[in-house]
């Protein structure tokens, strides 16, 4: 690769910069959220609002999962004397004592499972070496192409891309930030100016820089806190700051001859979380407000970017709406209407209001929209039904709907990080968490759908996909994805993992990953549970599960497990659980109400005290989560619904299954006091059961917490997110090895 340097005085002009305080899945996201999702790639991939690893983020039309999960400080008093009695950790020293306890606990024990976590890291790292995607996202601005990879942003021209003619034009290291990624990149209309925000991974505040791009390339601004931004015109830019996981504030920044920056919008409710959005066309920015629930779009039009923003629609509760613009009308997103699923609506700009609403295009019940891109003269809504995938083409010259079916194996879309809106083809991949992404184009003038020829990986993919349907306590019917080896042989004897999560209308992560491969490979079985409270079925199905119906995922998440088992895959002492952040939730309640189910459980930054939690409401996000957990400060009756199902508060003398939980000294969303008063009670409940039982050979669980110095509740750096994997893995295979060898040594006694 012939580089050309030109990056200069960044390091002076960041020197001290620190990162004081990354969604979306998607993920906002992100993305996730099922427990084994956070190995990321070497090669950093440029990620904008729709494509984010991080599961607070932003949403832009069409990208319509609920994009923030629940986040908590370590806090502290308890507002009124009725909750004394749940009051969590709140002495500095009791704090570091429990934290020094838990870290010696790990080191006494961690070497059991050195051998086993090396094997599996070496197994881990020759796998991604076959299944990296060595091609980073592209930004092609006529001749010229943008992207990113390890820190560096280059330019190069179209022609010379792929024989590595390229312009160093950023690069973090050169700042002194080696644990710092990119998360999003901006280029002004006329390419003068690029706008870049990074972060480390122990924070989750981005920091963004303004470069101008001339012959060499300078850095013009610094901006601390800053969410998400985007480009009006040449010169101007609109961002969104953020402070205590909140946006809030709207500025607008100038790079003309007489700079200047003021404030244009601010969110006085304290559930509304603000971002900016430019429209596919780039003829609207939108400053976008939402709720869990609501949701409210102002204008700002980038041919007079210093007119006041226009407002689309008033916040009406209960309707979400999402903003995309093509030929003078408003294209609109939004469960507006009986059926309070998605539909596209338009409007003329000039008369928006919701009174002139026109449908265009309504999804079916239990369809979930994963996410949708507007083109000249065509929409692309990418569905879920049933666990399938498929494409709904909208024309807008024919009005005409093309449905098209995707593969069966599929389980997830990855989409173009920023597509032209005038191309004639729409590019993504399809993954699943056994399958790595391949590459399909849709064609406009074809009317077809085109699996691009990419190389080969040569790894064994010999994995049946199984769907299934279980029958919860109130006869809903819950869907399964299964995967397994077509070469296993006595499925009820082989280990079982299961994933759940089940809140914030957010999906499983189903998308390519290598320890998932490396399961398969080995014999494990994978199900994955699409539990209500997440979003695999549409918005009701988020609906039935939050608030006064969490128990109603409590219940699926039973049934999914026992169907399994009576189907013949696996069985409860082969079965293990993986759970992440809220899904928490779901794995510790399952914990304290059927043990039996399952024989280990794995939870990465778990949400296990929602009481004490909504109870403090001068955390960052408390208020706006009582719309997905409820008001037990207000509600008497809602108080005594969570405590019925909080893990924390339901933890009692019994068989518990083995735990392992990892959780982060800088996860400013589950607070590690929280985790460590939720370890050291689990303990105790164990050993309290085990002594009173005190039969001879009486299996004691292990209860076992991780506690990682680097990382937060959404970012890891490779090497430690393998690291991670692996020792979970580890933990998981020993746990289940035992239990086989105990059998086997019962049989050979007999």
């Amino acid at each position: 690769m012939k580089v050309r340097m030109s990056c200069v005085g960044l390091r002076n002009l960041l020197q001290g910069l620190s990162f004081s305080v990354k969604y979306y899945s998607k993920h906002n996201h992100l993305q996730t959220i099922c427990l084994y999702s956070k190995i990321q790639q070497k090669k950093c991939h440029i990620l904008d609002c729709s494509g984010s690893t991080c599961t607070h983020k932003t949403l832009p039309a069409g990208n319509i999962l609920p994009w923030r999960l629940f986040s908590c400080k370590e806090g502290t008093k308890i507002p009124s004397k009725r909750m004394q009695n749940t009051s969590i950790i709140t002495s500095e020293p009791l704090y570091k004592n429990l934290l020094k306890s838990e870290q010696e606990n790990w080191n006494d024990i961690s070497a059991r499972y050195k051998a086993m976590t090396e094997r599996i890291k070496e197994k881990l790292e020759e796998l991604h070496k076959y299944t990296f995607n060595s091609v980073s996202p592209r930004i092609r601005f006529g001749e010229n192409v943008y992207f990113e990879e390890n820190g560096y942003i280059f330019l190069s021209k179209a022609d010379d891309v792929d024989e590595g003619n390229v312009d160093v034009l950023f690069s973090t290291k050169d700042l002194g930030f080696s644990d710092a990624f990119i998360q999003r990149i901006r280029i002004s209309p006329d390419q003068r100016y690029m706008a870049i925000s990074f972060k480390s991974e122990n924070s989750e505040e981005a920091t963004c820089v303004i470069m101008k791009l001339d012959h060499s390339p300078v850095v013009e601004e610094v901006i601390p806190s800053v969410f998400s931004f985007e480009w009006a015109t040449n010169d101007v830019l609109y961002y969104t700051s953020q402070k205590n996981l909140k946006c809030q504030n709207v500025f607008m920044t100038t790079f003309t001859d007489q700079k200047h920056t003021k404030l244009v919008y601010t969110e006085q409710d304290a559930r509304f979380f603000v971002d900016i959005y430019c429209t596919k066309d780039r003829r609207f920015l939108t400053i976008n407000s939402n709720s869990k629930t609501t949701s409210e779009v102002w204008l700002i039009d980038c041919r007079h970017p210093f007119k006041l923003p226009a407002l689309v629609q008033a916040r009406t509760k209960g309707v979400i709406y999402h903003i995309e613009h093509r030929n003078d009308e408003l294209y609109i997103l939004t469960t507006y209407g009986e059926l309070a699923e998605y539909k596209l609506m338009k409007a003329p700009v000039a008369s928006s209001g919701m009174e002139n609403w026109q449908l265009v295009y309504a999804l079916e019940k239990k369809t979930k929209l994963v996410d949708l891109e507007m083109f000249t003269d065509h929409c692309v809504m990418f569905l879920k039904n049933a666990g399938h995938l498929y494409l709904n083409v909208i024309s807008f010259v024919s009005h005409l709907v093309q449905s098209i079916e995707l593969p069966t194996w599929a389980c997830e879309f990855e989409l173009e990080s920023h597509p032209e809106h005038t191309t004639s083809t729409c590019y993504f991949q399809l993954t699943s968490p056994v399958h790595p992404p391949k590459c399909f184009a849709y064609s406009f003038k074809e009317n077809n759908l085109i699996e691009q020829a990419v190389q080969e990986v040569p790894i064994i993919t010999n994995c049946h996909t199984t769907r299934l349907l279980a029958k919860s306590k109130d006869e809903t019917l819950v869907p399964i994805t299964v995967f397994h080896s077509m070469n296993s042989k006595e499925l009820h004897r082989k280990p079982l993992l299961v994933h759940v999560y089940g809140a914030y209308g957010i999906d499983l992560n189903m998308s390519f990953k290598e320890e998932k491969l490396m399961l398969i490979e080995e014999g494990w079985i994978l199900a994955y549970c699409h539990v209500r409270g997440g979003g695999e079925l549409g918005l009701s199905w988020h609906k039935d599960g939050c608030q006064y119906n969490k128990l109603k995922g409590l219940h699926d998440l039973k049934a999914c497990i026992m169907l399994l088992h009576q189907l013949g895959f696996s069985q409860p002492k082969y079965t293990a659980l993986a759970a992440a952040s809220a899904g928490g939730v779901l794995a510790g309640a399952l914990c304290n109400t059927d043990p039996e189910l399952i024989r280990a459980m794995v939870l990465q930054a778990p949400f296990v005290d929602v009481l004490n939690t909504m109870m403090k409401t001068h955390l960052p996000l408390t208020i706006e989560e009582q719309e997905e957990w409820g008001n037990p400060l207000a509600d008497e009756k809602c108080m005594k619904y969570i405590k019925s199902y909080c893990p924390y508060q339901n933890i009692k003398p019994q068989c518990y299954p083995s735990v392992f939980i990892t959780a982060y000294e800088n996860d400013q969303r589950i607070p590690l006091t929280g985790v460590l008063q939720y370890v050291q009670k689990l303990r105790k409940a164990a050993l309290d059961h085990a002594s009173r039982t005190s039969k001879k050979g009486n299996w004691i669980p292990s209860i076992i917490l991780d506690i990682q110095a680097n990382g937060n509740h959404c970012d890891s750096s490779w090497e430690d997110s393998m690291n991670e994997v692996a020792r979970h893995l580890a933990f998981l295979n020993k746990e289940l090895e035992e239990v086989c060898h105990l059998q086997h040594h019962t049989k050979s006694g007999k």
